[in-house]
């Protein structure tokens, strides 16, 4: 059907282990699984076992920088210099 955009298949939820680091601790995770993969050493069974560890570290980290973007988002500076948080609209 023209114009009919695809359906996401449905995310799969944060592992407990991965939802419990803290955004550095799971980026440096990554960044070593991604290592290991560019590394292109590991077993096949291996590698897809990482690369789904790594799916949910990222899946991890976008939701941590989501939560601090808003956070941020709501920190404005009030005329006088001093910040404030903004009220909830």
């Amino acid at each position: 059907m023209p114009g009919a955009r695809p359906t996401a298949a449905p995310a799969e939820p944060i592992a407990p282990d991965v939802k419990g680091l803290s955004f550095e601790d799971a980026l440096a995770e990554l960044e070593k699984i991604v290592r290991g993969l560019e590394g292109g050493q590991q077993k096949l069974e291996d590698a897809i076992t990482a690369y789904e560890r790594g799916a949910l570290l990222r899946r991890h980290c976008e939701a941590k920088l989501a939560e601090a973007e808003t956070r941020v988002q709501a920190i404005v500076s009030a005329g006088d210099g001093a910040l404030s948080l903004r009220e909830s609209e």
